[in-house]
């Protein structure tokens, strides 16, 4: 892994971000995900990152990506708190905005959000579960360092079966060390 976190910074997703967060919902953006929210969904999903963002007990957190040095806000990031195959694990998801697309962006804010998680220190795996059919996003898992465990039926929004990718990234000690560098 090449340390190339410093091509973007993380901030705390906040109440100003809605406008972002529309910005995300474009259908060639939502393609993978089961199209376009309505603007009640999008509501439900603001207030989601605005309070888990909020919460200190380490439960997750939401980013907006900023896109260093220009200073903008190129798309978001976050991890949850999540239980998959009966484990309590984080999950991790990303946007990037069409015309910041193709750059690494969402690789370097993957790495960076792998360190916020294994800071959060509550979990031993990042799990992230792209479309099996989203080269791009499987790409970035691959170049952060993520294992590909195999496909997996999912069903992202509920209703919608898909068949997505179980990536895993493992915040214990041994993997951590190539990537703690990457967040100083």
């Amino acid at each position: 892994m090449t340390d190339d976190t410093a091509h973007v910074r993380l901030e705390a997703w906040s109440e100003g971000d809605a406008a972002l967060l529309r910005a995300l919902n474009a259908p060639e953006l939502m393609d993978h995900l089961g199209g376009p929210e309505t603007e009640e969904q999008l509501d439900r999903r603001h207030r989601r990152y605005v309070d888990l963002s909020a919460d200190a007990a380490g439960a997750g957190r939401m980013f907006r990506i900023v896109l260093l040095p220009e200073e903008a806000v190129v798309g978001s990031i976050g991890f949850w708190a999540q239980t998959w195959d009966g484990e309590p694990v984080y999950e991790t998801g990303w946007a990037v905005l069409p015309g910041f697309q193709g750059r690494g962006l969402a690789t370097s804010a993957t790495r960076a959000v792998v360190a916020e998680a294994r800071a959060a220190g509550l979990r031993r795996h990042l799990h992230a579960f792209p479309s099996a059919d989203n080269a791009a996003s499987n790409a970035v898992c691959r170049k952060a360092g993520f294992e590909l465990l195999g496909e997996r039926d999912f069903e992202y929004p509920p209703g919608n079966p898909m068949r997505c990718n179980d990536w895993r990234f493992d915040l214990g000690q041994g993997a951590w060390a190539g990537v703690s560098a990457l967040a100083g």
